[in-house]
């Protein structure tokens, strides 16, 4: 696959030196793709066979079939998480690192020329349009394995046989790429020259989806945190598509749309904390304390998170908009405050002289004008 270089950057006429930063980061999808098909060539060479499918295959299988054998049997692969799963996650971490490149050169950089948005915009939409795919692919995905799960009208699924909870190769691939897409973030700000003031929030969003989703990953509670994963992504992908909405509405037609967002916001944080609650402290018996704690507290904390910085979000929104308001009364207001003034300044005389009074320089001229000419004729 060749990938033009400088993939998500502006090209320059000027070759960087080998090895330079600048180098690096325009033809870091190439350098990375290299490193990806090491992998891929070592698991079709014998003695590397084996080493090298530890971080394309996934591995801690419980069925008692080998995955890489045929099976005509038809027999369902089930797998559990382990330590191995690490050298799947840097793998597929590689993966995620070419496919955001790519997204970016063919779809987002093209778009955004026609559009000649201002580098904050820019901004916005490069970060919403990477996140509206993968909040997209996310929630189908998870959608897709709920139905095939059957936890649809069956919620004892979502803790019956705990801690032993193996896993379908879909799940637990989901589940590897979550983890992929999060420590991918991380080099991304390397490669995307993200300014000092603008990481911090992109690394906590990294560093916070990593441990969420890897704490519930490998203490076994994989199925909780498909569903609850599935309802997040739903409306995170809902909040990034009105934010590119945003973008293209310059007339601002469809800012009355935001409420869906904020209700579907509201109804997503209550339904993750009434499930969380009912699976974690209720249905689950086999479990310490510690852990009940941890993962109570971990889910009611990030959802107060959430919610206090929606609502400061919506806070700020409103003063934005009533401070646009005043401005745009006060310049009215400057615009029609002259003729105030000479109103008041005429209602002040006499009615006769009110009557008299000039309207405007040029009257007043014409007067002086039409009284010099009487002056002569009485002469």
């Amino acid at each position: 696959m060749a990938i033009k270089p400088g993939m998500g950057r502006k090209s320059s006429n000027k070759n960087p030196p080998f090895f330079s930063h600048e180098f690096v980061i325009q033809n870091h999808a190439d350098i990375v793709s290299c490193f990806a098909m090491i992998f891929v060539v070592g698991i079709m060479l014998q003695p590397t066979q084996s080493l090298a499918s530890t971080f394309i295959a996934l591995r801690h299988n419980v069925s008692g079939a080998d995955p890489t054998q045929e099976n005509p049997m038809g027999v369902q692969y089930l797998y559990t998480s382990g330590w191995k799963d690490a050298c799947a996650v840097f793998f597929y971490t590689l993966i995620c690192i070419i496919m955001h490149a790519v997204l970016q050169e063919y779809a987002l950089d093209k778009i955004s020329k026609k559009l000649h948005l201002s580098k904050f915009k820019l901004s916005r939409f490069n970060e919403s349009g990477q996140l509206v795919v993968f909040y997209a692919m996310s929630f189908l995905w998870g959608l897709d394995l709920i139905v095939r799960e059957q936890y649809f009208g069956n919620l004892q699924r979502l803790w019956e046989g705990y801690p032993e909870h193996p896993m379908i190769f879909l799940h637990k691939l989901f589940f590897i790429i979550q983890l992929a897409y999060y420590a991918h973030m991380l080099p991304e700000l390397y490669f995307q020259k993200v300014k000092r003031d603008e990481q911090k929030p992109k690394i906590q969003h990294a560093l916070g989806g990593l441990f969420v989703i890897g704490t519930a990953y490998f203490l076994g509670f994989q199925r909780i945190a498909l569903v609850l994963l599935t309802l997040h992504y739903f409306c995170e992908f809902i909040s990034h598509s009105f934010q590119l909405i945003n973008i293209f509405d310059k007339e601002e037609k469809f800012v009355k749309l935001r409420l869906i967002h904020n209700v579907l916001f509201i109804l997503t944080r209550f339904a993750t904390m009434v499930l969380a609650f009912l699976t974690l402290f209720y249905s689950i018996d086999n479990i310490t304390q510690t852990t009940r704690a941890l993962m109570l507290s971990m889910v009611f904390g990030l959802q107060g998170y959430l919610i206090f910085d929606f609502i400061s979000n919506v806070l700020r929104t409103k003063r934005e908009s009533s401070s646009e308001e005043r401005t745009k009364v006060t310049v009215g207001a400057n615009k029609t405050e002259k003729p105030k003034k000479q109103k008041k300044k005429e209602s002040d005389l006499p009615e006769a002289d009110q009557n008299s009074a000039p309207s405007s320089p040029t009257a007043s001229g014409s007067a002086n004008n039409s009284g010099k000419v009487r002056k002569v004729k009485v002469k």
